[in-house]
């Protein structure tokens, strides 16, 4: 039997769970850490796989069906395929998703397809070569590709994840859009976050959604906007003769709180219902406390009964602890 809809204290529905599996990554990204890249935890402090489990096995009877694996990478954790054959297994787990960097993804594609993932989110911010060794500060563009091509060849659906960054990549808006023309992808632009360990990289985001919106027009004036799935993050539009569609996240201006249906679980165990909050709860504490699923049952209700409207409310509420912690620790 479906297990009942669960909702927050604003009553949007809570069905979806970004699970990070590991805080480490084999990129460093301008927009995600700093080039010395971040501490990472000591593999103690990480949750194990079998306490993953039991959360999500619990998140499952309270109303949550879909989850997403992040990282870091989460490929760089071992034995994630496995784990991943087990979550797929959990009852009222329907949906099972993957945003991943690619550098490890290509040889595992078939093995993706057999057990059921639903959709990959595969970050590409560039198609040149050069800006891509200058942004991801590694010089690995060929593995990305190569990733694409076989999620593409094995009909595993896929959105391209490229955050749109001031002196970096606005010159690739159209070639990354082009990925759409004969390809059945989703294209989307993401404005940059604070999440890169040392905080807003400009006193002003120039290239909100807005802007990049702009771009698009001018680069295809028969851009046009089409229905959103419930629940979206993007904005959705469709250019005329392409095979795919293209899509904006205002992650920085946060218009889409209202519908959002998503919690996040990072890799240290820490419950955050909002990417902006600075953690609401320590869920690893509560699990190697011998906590029974009764208290955690309850612990994680209460969170959901006093999660904040929007962003900038989370934002605010973070007080002595200012944005600027690695998107890798937050679970993408």
């Amino acid at each position: 039997m479906p297990a009942a809809q669960l909702y927050d204290n604003h009553g949007r529905p809570l069905s979806y769970v970004r699970l990070a599996v590991t805080d480490r990554c084999n990129l460093r990204c301008f927009y995600c850490m700093p080039e010395e890249g971040i501490k990472y935890l000591p593999k103690n402090q990480l949750l194990t796989y079998e306490e993953m489990e039991r959360l999500v096995g619990l998140l499952a009877r309270l109303g949550i069906s879909k989850v997403r694996i992040t990282g870091g990478e989460p490929f760089v954790r071992r034995d994630l395929v496995p784990f991943l054959w087990r979550l797929r297994a959990l009852p009222g787990i329907e949906q099972l998703h993957l945003t991943t960097n690619g550098l490890l993804t290509a040889p595992l594609v078939p093995e993706l397809k057999q057990l059921g993932v639903g959709a990959v989110n595969l970050s590409l911010d560039t198609l040149d070569r050069e800006r891509f060794h200058r942004i991801t500060r590694r010089d690995d563009l060929p593995k990305v590709m190569a990733t694409l091509d076989a999620l593409l060849a094995h009909d595993i659906p896929v959105k391209l994840n490229a955050v749109v960054m001031e002196g970096q990549n606005t010159e690739d808006l159209g070639p990354l859009a082009e990925l759409a023309r004969h390809q059945p992808v989703e294209v989307r632009f993401i404005e940059e976050m604070p999440f890169n360990g040392e905080g807003s990289h400009y006193p002003v985001l120039t290239w909100t959604h807005r802007a990049i919106l702009a771009r698009l027009t001018e680069l295809y004036p028969g851009l046009h906007k089409v229905p959103d799935p419930a629940f979206s993050t993007a904005y959705h539009y469709q250019v005329p003769g392409f095979k795919g569609k293209l899509g904006i996240i205002a992650a920085y201006s946060r218009t889409f709180c209202g519908t959002c249906n998503r919690i996040r679980i990072t890799a240290q165990g820490t419950l955050k219902t909002c990417l902006y909050d600075h953690g609401v709860l320590d869920l690893r504490a509560l699990l190697r406390a011998n906590a029974s699923d009764e208290t955690l049952t309850a612990a994680l209700l209460r969170a959901f009964g006093s999660r904040p409207k929007d962003g900038h409310e989370a934002e605010r509420g973070r007080l002595a602890h200012p944005v600027q912690e690695s998107m890798s620790t937050i679970g993408g």
